[in-house]
């Protein structure tokens, strides 16, 4: 029997952090427990609404976020609040398959095009590397809001 896997970010800002990733990947911030949250609510309000009302102060309210796939394919992201910075390169990280199946210029011009989505939404960019087949077809790498790295691919 396989396993379901959730990953887990350290962040300074959960919240912010999810938000990112969310509109990145397409996910949903998922809904308090017992909530049933109307087309266009906003989550993230109706969560703070939720905490309040079971007596989580206020400072501790941004401790963890989570996001999941709406189809319920992909894992399930969860943000927990650190106080430490990020001081290395990731041992780990996401691939955002942005090209799949395609070769060549179209491949390249599709991860540019994601890269700019990416970075109109706090992404940084970091480097290209170029089509090298038969190993590589080419990625960008690129780091969230929080400078965790990941590529598109």
């Amino acid at each position: 029997m396989s396993r379901r896997v959730q990953i887990t970010f350290d962040a300074h800002d959960p919240r912010a952090l999810s938000a990112f990733w969310r509109d990145v990947l397409d996910y949903v911030v998922p809904g308090p427990p017992g909530v049933d949250l109307p087309d266009g609510a906003d989550p993230f309000a109706a969560w703070e609404e939720f905490l309040a009302r079971v007596g989580v102060p206020e400072s501790e309210r941004n401790a963890r976020s989570a996001i999941e796939d709406p189809e319920g394919v992909g894992p399930r992201l969860f943000f927990q609040q650190v106080p430490e910075d990020k001081v290395a390169k990731n041992r780990v990280h996401l691939d955002v398959r942005a090209a799949p199946g395609l070769q060549g210029e179209q491949r390249m011009a599709a991860l540019e095009a994601e890269c700019e989505r990416l970075v109109a939404l706090g992404a940084t960019r970091v480097h290209r590397a170029e089509p090298a087949p038969p190993m590589s077809f080419g990625h960008i790498v690129m780091t969230d809001p929080e400078g965790n790295e990941f590529c598109l691919d």
